[in-house]
């Protein structure tokens, strides 16, 4: 199997077994009646290969998948993840018996061709606003079951993790506000609550910019904003000397993040790169050995 797990796998995806175990259940169901036609003792060798560029991700996924169902199967990576790999590229031989290969071919390259193509999407953005010094954040904007997975695979492509859940940051939108009755007092109490957890605020005008950069929470977050209100925000925030990161967000695209990012933002928050999610287009495919 693949060799050892990647240190941005051990911290986001402690569920994976149970990740790869609850697909095999959703497709194997009480058992695989069409692997059942080839001979049990029948082995094979099977190639995966890739039919565009991208940025591979997920081989640990792959790899226990084929794990779960015979630990005698034999995967060989030519490439691991966050490597760029190219249109007609071999990605993995996989050496054992057809009838579990057969079997878990279809999880195997789900998780595969997901996780790259999440991978492919954040890389993509991260090359766009190279140079500027900007970060790209993911939002929670995932598939339901799989938010570790995504996030370690946007990691792989190059972008960096916002937040993982509603555990890890305090983020006051347009409802914490209305419900706490201010800007101002919706960050106290975050503070007051959730000692030592980052404190994010959204705001939507240059008014209450001014407000929440009062109120000093960690990072702000400029929902929405003009290209020319980023630019003021930003220049704003630097006059005040003071320490607080500024966020863009909302109608991030391919076409306009490189604008956004030369306004002088720290970070971007993209939805897309887990949301719009184009799965990598792969091929498997198996030659009888024995």
């Amino acid at each position: 199997m693949h060799g050892g797990r990647d240190s941005r796998l051990a911290i986001l995806t402690p569920d994976l077994d149970a990740q790869v175990a609850a697909a095999l259940r959703e497709d194997v169901g009480s058992g695989d009646v069409t692997a059942a036609l080839v001979p049990e003792d029948q082995h094979v060798e099977a190639r995966v290969i890739t039919r565009e560029d991208a940025v591979l991700c997920g081989t640990a996924w792959f790899d226990a998948v084929f794990r779960a169902l015979d630990r005698d199967i034999r995967v060989t990576w030519s490439a691991a993840d966050g490597e760029r790999i190219a249109q007609g590229a071999g990605l993995c031989r996989v050496e054992g018996r057809a009838r579990p290969i057969l079997t878990g071919e279809r999880t195997a390259l789900n998780f595969l061709q997901t996780l790259s193509g999440t991978a492919t999407a954040a890389r993509r953005y991260v090359d766009a606003v190279e140079g500027t010094g900007c970060t790209i954040l993911d939002t929670r904007k995932t598939l339901p079951g799989l938010r570790l997975a995504q996030k370690y695979a946007v990691r792989c492509g190059g972008a960096q993790n916002h937040r993982l859940g509603l555990h890890d940051r305090v983020l006051i939108k347009e409802n914490h506000i209305a419900a706490a009755g201010s800007i101002t007092a919706a960050i106290a109490a975050g503070r007051r609550l959730s000692p030592g957890v980052p404190v994010e605020v959204e705001v939507e005008t240059l008014g209450e910019l001014g407000e929440a950069l009062t109120a000093l929470p960690d990072v702000i977050m400029l929902d929405e904003f003009s290209h020319a209100d980023l630019r003021a925000a930003v220049a704003r925030n630097r006059a005040l000397g003071q320490p607080v990161k500024l966020e863009a967000s909302g109608s991030v695209s391919l076409e306009t993040i490189r604008a956004i990012a030369e306004t002088g933002v720290d970070y971007i928050s993209v939805g897309a790169i887990t949301k719009h999610l184009h799965a990598l287009d792969l091929s498997m495919r198996v030659t009888v050995t024995s």
